[in-house]
């Protein structure tokens, strides 16, 4: 009898002290962000990470791609209005000690609102770089250690809907968003053209799967109001998505999804609300929300999930042990208060801070937009707000 009491007490005490741990592991604490010119916040983070400013002087920086000599390419859009300015760069000459890039090489200039860019290598060993402007999808052949392109005869793959922002049908969401699958597929995101509509053009708030010479293109998900994060965890492809607008401050879900063949995500007719799907009051069909798929996970409304990776290495922190960062890029009225933030999100569990602070009263310091993780314990953030590459790193 002694032996059993004994035996749960330790057993009650390893559960408490497991407890503390996770709550101590998770707990944010302010750390001093200052840059090149000078201007000095605060961001909160575990105190068991460092964040430091890797990169500065960029515009509005996006998403990441390795290139197969190991460097680490990033597009840039310039700003958000429709524009020819942006670019895809080098980013060049890392320090480990100090968590600094040395240099940022421009790799291409004068591009359409470049969003996305990848690489890829046939069974011929020939390796391609594959770059997603509003307009189209093109790819050209790249040579190791380039520091510009080498082949300047660029093959077009697909076009997409490029009327502007201010037309009424094909105007919204510039970006496209380009994914490898382990099947050997491209697979290209396409927003909506507005808030809420039934589209007049098919590809319009899908994902497209294609051959990487661009033959076999076909929908394979559809109802995706606007899917910017995509990315492939070994044989699943995961996209983030954007609700619509015009049901209040505080629903539909911003959401996070597993991408099968064929799906019906349900935009404009359906949506998530706490991870539930409702009917849109306004657009109705016949079979109205049957089939429509859950979200894997889900986020405040208008927080504007965008890019995110997954860390399931062994040697992770535990705090991230089997979990994806989200970047929630925060909505464009600041009133919200949603987003702006990293958010650690593991299935079947609501999400938590990771990293805080983007948004400070009415003072935007940064709108976290993809994440690409370079270890067990470190990853690279951009923020398209300030033009910042941010390192953070678990403290040696």
């Amino acid at each position: 009898m002694k032996a059993d009491v004994t035996k749960l007490l330790l057993t009650s005490c390893a559960i408490l002290l497991s407890s503390v741990f996770v709550g101590a592991q998770s707990r944010l604490v302010p750390q001093k962000v200052t840059l090149k010119n000078g201007k000095a916040f605060n961001l909160n983070l575990p105190a068991e990470f460092e964040i430091i400013p890797a990169a500065e002087g960029l515009k509005r920086v996006r998403f990441f791609a390795k290139s197969p000599d190991g460097r680490i390419f990033v597009t840039d859009m310039f700003n958000l209005t429709d524009n020819s300015k942006g670019a895809v760069y080098i980013l060049d000459e890392w320090n480990a000690e100090t968590g600094k890039f040395g240099n940022v090489i421009p790799y291409m200039t004068g591009l359409r609102n470049p969003n996305s860019c990848q690489f890829y290598r046939d069974a011929d060993g020939q390796h391609w770089f594959y770059l997603a402007e509003t307009d189209k999808v093109t790819r050209r052949r790249f040579t190791l250690n380039e520091e510009k392109p080498t082949d300047n005869s660029p093959q077009t793959l697909a076009t997409y809907p490029d009327y502007g922002l201010s037309y009424k049908y094909g105007g919204w969401h510039l970006t496209r968003t380009l994914a490898f699958g382990a099947n050997e597929k491209l697979y290209v995101s396409v927003g909506s053209s507005c808030n809420a509509c039934v589209e007049k053009e098919k590809v319009r708030a899908s994902i497209v799967e294609m051959n990487p010479d661009g033959t076999g293109q076909r929908i394979i998900a559809s109802g995706l109001r606007n899917a910017v994060g995509m990315r492939w965890i070994g044989k699943t492809l995961f996209a983030t998505n954007q609700g619509s607008d015009h049901l209040g401050d505080n629903r539909p879900d911003e959401t996070f999804y597993s991408i099968k063949n064929n799906s019906d995500f349900g935009w404009p007719y359906c949506h998530s609300n706490n991870g539930r799907i409702f009917a849109d009051p306004e657009f109705r069909r016949r079979r109205q929300c049957a089939g429509v798929v859950k979200p894997y996970a889900y986020f405040p409304a208008r927080s504007s999930a965008l890019g995110f990776d997954f860390f399931n290495d062994a040697d992770s922190p535990a705090v991230i042990k089997d979990a994806f960062l989200v970047a929630l890029h925060g909505s464009t009225n600041k009133d919200t208060g949603h987003g702006y933030k990293i958010v650690i999100m593991r299935k079947g569990k609501r999400p938590q801070d990771f990293i805080t602070g983007f948004l400070q009263k009415d003072e935007v310091m940064g709108r976290p937009c993809d994440i690409l993780k370079l270890s067990a314990d470190a990853f690279l953030f951009t923020d398209d707000n300030k033009g910042i590459i941010y390192y953070v790193r678990r403290r040696k």
